[in-house]
């Protein structure tokens, strides 16, 4: 068995290469995409008859030029513009909700934005009443600052 494994040692390396190319697809960060580029060549190495020494160092010093050469290159044309997109609370800012608790001046109440309803301060030194229209100009942790419409 041993023997078969040694003289089919491509093989391996093709299921290495795509099970490395399904695992990317969950990730998507580029990185194991670079492994795979690796056990191809080491795979065409394997197929010619080289050793299992010429292999290994094949497989790594591909992977390695492909982690710091390819991968670059692929997460900066194909990731384009992910790095500025806004997410989690960050988004809320700029966004208009409805008061929900009144909010009074130097306390806190309550507003209701997209059905999530946050805890606010007000920027003003009124308060705003219940049902008021506001839209949120800051925030600091899960607390958001509002100003009346």
């Amino acid at each position: 068995m041993i023997d078969y494994i040694m003289q089919h040692l491509w093989q391996l390396w093709a299921a290495v290469a795509l099970i490395c190319l399904i695992l990317e697809l969950t990730a998507g960060d580029f990185f194991i995409i670079c492994f795979a580029i690796g056990a191809v060549p080491a795979a065409i190495v394997a197929a010619i008859g080289a050793g299992t020494y010429y292999q290994i160092v094949v497989f790594a010093i591909v992977t390695l030029v492909s982690l710091f050469y390819v991968r670059p290159f692929a997460k900066r044309y194909l990731h384009k513009g992910e790095d500025k997109r806004i997410s989690n609370a960050d988004a809320l800012l700029g966004r208009q909700g409805r008061v929900v608790e009144p909010i009074q001046a130097g306390g806190f109440g309550r507003v209701q934005i997209d059905g999530d309803i946050w805890k606010a301060v007000t920027k003003s030194d009124t308060d705003i009443p219940e049902g008021a229209n506001v839209v949120v100009v800051d925030r600091a942790s899960t607390i958001i600052t509002v100003e009346r419409m």
